[in-house]
């Protein structure tokens, strides 16, 4: 039997990226599922397959407490994933306090709902991003190192990291803090972010566009080695030496924005294409890639797919997808 049969699990953040994938997975290993929705989107993939007919639908949002608190106690909440979020750098810099309220209040109103549980959370993880670090002239990112985020969504992951841990501490709570970098995978329909835009440029015939200069250094991840990270450090969050604990993963392949733009047009055989270079973006770190050694150490994780197959599966995914030439 799945570790996940007959849980009672909510999702927040659930029609996202990672959401729309980690779902299915827990419904599939048996889990009866929640989903915090705050907007109905006909296109994410959570909506769009019909997955979504196989959940309680929350409709809420994360800065009001008492919509996590009647998802938590109506549905008898014993795992939380918590995914919900403004993820995305530009928005943060334009509109830093929805920024704030979403990640920061959503996070701390998240977890003093758990709380007040009376011990009724067994497990809860925190997905967090190794922008939470800040700039670095050490890297690879490792657990040990300080949270220094300087611009608005840095700050903003900086603190979840920091309320999930003093939750943790302070009052037992069952949390463990998830690291990734850039995660890929069909269905973001995020296409400022270079993977899906490059992708939607590419079959429209069109050169993609980079915000960047193109030589900024980051980690890009497989949706699905993400969801089983989340899955296999969620089941270990009662166990001695990971409560409380942050942990990264990372495919320790980083590359840069040029590089992952000619993987994805080598793939699609469209090399005839090249990038726009804006180098217009704000706010962003330059070089960011994790050390996975303590997941691979604590938890036995390692990525099952390499990046050709990752990028394989995703062009597939967009070219099915019918808003991907719109």
């Amino acid at each position: 039997m799945s570790g996940w049969d007959g849980r009672n699990v909510l999702v927040t953040g659930a029609t996202g990226l990672v959401g729309s994938w980690l779902v299915p997975r827990l419904l599939a290993e048996g889990g009866r599922v929640s989903v915090l929705v705050r907007d109905w989107d006909p296109e994410s993939d959570l909506i769009r397959s019909g997955c979504v007919e196989r959940c309680r639908v929350v409709t809420g949002r994360l800065e009001e407490v008492s919509d996590l608190e009647r998802a938590l106690v109506d549905h008898e909440i014993d795992s939380v994933f918590h995914l919900g979020a403004q993820t995305l750098v530009g928005p943060a810099v334009r509109s830093p306090l929805a920024t704030f309220e979403a990640n920061v209040r959503g996070t701390y109103h998240l977890l003093e709902a758990c709380r007040r549980q009376d011990g009724a959370l067994k497990r809860i993880l925190v997905a967090s991003s190794d922008k939470a670090y800040g700039t670095s002239s050490v890297l690879p990112y490792t657990e040990e190192m300080p949270l220094l985020g300087e611009h608005p969504y840095d700050v903003s992951k900086s603190c979840m990291d920091l309320l999930s841990r003093c939750y943790a501490i302070t009052y037992g709570l069952p949390v463990v803090i998830a690291r990734c970098g850039n995660i890929f995978g069909g269905g973001d329909l995020n296409w400022s972010r270079i993977v899906p835009g490059t992708i939607r440029s590419a079959l429209r015939g069109e050169n993609p566009v980079l915000r960047s200069d193109g030589t900024y250094v980051r980690d890009y991840l497989y949706v699905e080695d993400v969801v089983d990270a989340y899955l296999l450090l969620a089941e270990s969050a009662d166990r001695d030496g990971v409560r409380g604990e942050a942990f990264n993963f990372s495919p320790t392949r980083p590359l840069t924005v040029l590089q992952i733009t000619d993987a994805i047009l080598t793939i699609l055989g469209r090399g005839e294409l090249k990038p726009v270079v804006l180098a217009q973006a704000r706010a962003e770190i330059l070089n960011q890639y994790l050390d996975c050694g303590k997941a691979r150490r604590v938890l036995g994780w390692t990525p099952t797919r390499s990046l050709e197959d990752g990028l394989h599966a995703t062009v597939a995914w967009y070219r099915a997808f019918p808003g991907t030439t719109r």
